[in-house]
């Protein structure tokens, strides 16, 4: 059994509790409530992240995409990632995704779901380049139904690309989730995309009521990309408005594009959008775990201790009025203490 000593952003409103989380045998006991002492709360305790939305396979091809735009960088099937792909040999691919992998177990980051190109081979890949990391990974897998054999879910690329009708017939007949990015060069394929019933939709920027409401009789939750969406210039996903419809969580998506760190993410979020601290938080961690059922996010008894330790005592944290405030719009992997998954 081990106390991890501090203040504690404890469950999904994320309210500050100066005490310890107790764990023992990789499970969250007790959240147990201290008197103040000076001495002892200079940490900050909060969940390790989910990264909701992420394309490793493209470690091999980082800032190779400067400078163009969404078809041209990552529209399937020949856009510069999917050339930069298929070029490297499978030895370099694991060892770049590898590398991926394991910048954001340092950064905090617990576990990914992760759209994997090129079916089963893109897939078995990506769990070697996973395997010896403390970092969970939530593939969705591409090309056909077979790759169900060894992903967690599927991963479409788009209504307008192809018909994904049996696939998604397949992960029912599973019974794992069905993704499908939607709304992100134009509104065209989110009404096509909903048709699939899909249980996790990315991007949403052109999104509009009419295609909200069904998100919200549907109840399916959405995963936004801002930074991503950004470079691209495909526009600003609605953030505050998705939110009044369903629950939104945060990936970083393309390797090539940005560095996978939720910190960026966050504090990108945080200052680009009107949003409280809280709702971005929750976004970067509870929200993606509950998208596909991850058992981490959220800092409770029962849960998995998947922990974020920061120093709230370092150059960048002291002094800090607010560490909700603190951990989404300034908090940087130099301030992190301990990564516990």
């Amino acid at each position: 059994m081990e106390r991890i000593e501090g203040t504690i952003l404890a469950g999904r409103s994320f309210e500050p509790v100066d005490g310890n989380v107790v764990v023992e045998d990789g499970y969250i006991t007790a959240i147990e409530e201290t008197p103040a002492r000076e001495s002892d709360h200079d940490r900050i305790v909060l969940p390790a992240f989910v990264n909701a939305h992420t394309h490793v396979g493209d470690s091999v091809a980082k800032e190779a995409a400067v400078g163009l735009g969404l078809e041209e960088a990552v529209v399937p099937p020949d856009s510069l990632k999917h050339q930069q792909i298929e070029a490297a040999d499978d030895e370099t691919l694991i060892a770049a995704m590898h590398r991926t992998l394991r910048f954001m177990q340092r950064t905090g980051t617990a576990a990914f779901l992760d759209f994997r190109e090129f079916g089963i081979d893109g897939a078995t890949a990506l769990r070697e380049a996973a395997s010896g990391l403390d970092i969970e990974d939530f593939i969705f897998g591409s090309d056909d139904s077979a790759v169900l054999d060894v992903a967690d879910g599927f991963g479409a690329s788009g209504a307008n690309d192809d018909d994904f009708t049996t696939e998604r017939a397949a992960a029912e007949e599973r019974a794992v989730p069905f993704a499908i990015h939607a709304g992100e060069p134009d509104a065209t394929d989110i009404h096509p995309a909903l048709d699939l019933d899909p249980d996790l939709l990315v991007h949403m920027v052109h999104a509009e009521a009419e295609h909200l409401e069904r998100v919200a009789d549907q109840n399916v939750p959405i995963a936004v990309c801002p930074r991503a969406n950004r470079v691209l210039g495909v526009g600003r996903p609605p953030i505050e408005t998705l939110l009044e419809y369903t629950d939104v969580a945060l990936g970083t998506d393309n390797v090539m594009l940005n560095a996978p760190s939720m910190f960026r993410e966050m504090e990108y979020t945080a200052k680009t959008f009107d949003l409280s601290s809280r709702t971005v938080l929750r976004m970067a961690t509870t929200a993606g775990a509950e998208a596909v059922g991850l058992d981490c996010g959220v800092i409770e008894p029962g849960r998995r201790a998947a922990l974020l330790v920061l120093d709230g005592d370092s150059d960048n944290l002291s002094a800090v009025a607010d560490p909700v405030d603190a951990v989404v719009r300034r908090a940087s992997p130099l301030d992190i203490d301990r990564v516990i998954c």
